[in-house]
């Protein structure tokens, strides 16, 4: 992971210098875990595709600017953040984003009603984290599937730390009420 974070450097002040392969091979490194962010607080495919192009586009236009290439992933995350956020905004007369109804899942699964089994726990959480407020649902994906530290989210996200860790730990309290009950469903 060290040589990964050394490689990425290089590539940044290549990048940066206007080298058009290094911001390439930057893009596969990192296409993944954004459109991956992006889709988890967006719920949409075309959208996530859609705010990926523009982050990287925005990323590319502004890598100069980047002072410390070791902050390059809170960066990065942070342009995601406000893309998607503007998004929303525009949206708001369609919806508004604090009060988004989570969609059905496909196959009707819901962890209060039918039971779930085991390979369909993913799915299940899938559904608790709709249920969360776009805040919240924001804090976890960052802190759990992208690994950041409160630090970084803070800057991510915009907020002090305080209200970082007051999201995540409120959300991970409703996901465990939420998924509690699939404890006692378990295949029998």
């Amino acid at each position: 992971m060290i040589f990964r974070a050394v490689e990425d450097a290089d590539l940044i002040r290549q990048a940066a210098r206007g080298s058009v392969e290094a911001f390439n091979l930057l893009v596969s490194r990192w296409d993944k875990r954004v459109y991956n962010y992006l889709l988890r607080i967006t719920r949409n495919r075309e959208d996530a595709l859609d705010l990926t192009q523009d982050v990287f586009l925005k990323a590319y236009q502004n890598l100069r600017k980047l002072e410390d290439v070791g902050r390059f992933s809170p960066w990065l995350y942070r342009i995601a953040h406000n893309e998607a956020y503007s998004m929303f905004r525009k949206r708001r007369p369609e919806a508004d984003v604090a009060e988004l109804e989570p969609e059905a899942t496909e196959n009707g699964i819901t962890v209060g009603g039918s039971p779930v089994f085991p390979m369909e726990l993913g799915l299940a959480v899938a559904s608790a984290l709709e249920r969360l407020s776009p805040d919240q649902r924001e804090a976890v994906v960052l802190k759990i599937y992208q690994g950041f530290k409160f630090e970084e989210m803070s800057e991510i996200l915009g907020c002090p730390v305080s209200t970082v860790k007051s999201r995540l730990y409120t959300a991970l309290e409703l996901l465990k009420a939420e998924l509690a009950p699939i404890k006692t469903r378990g295949v029998s």
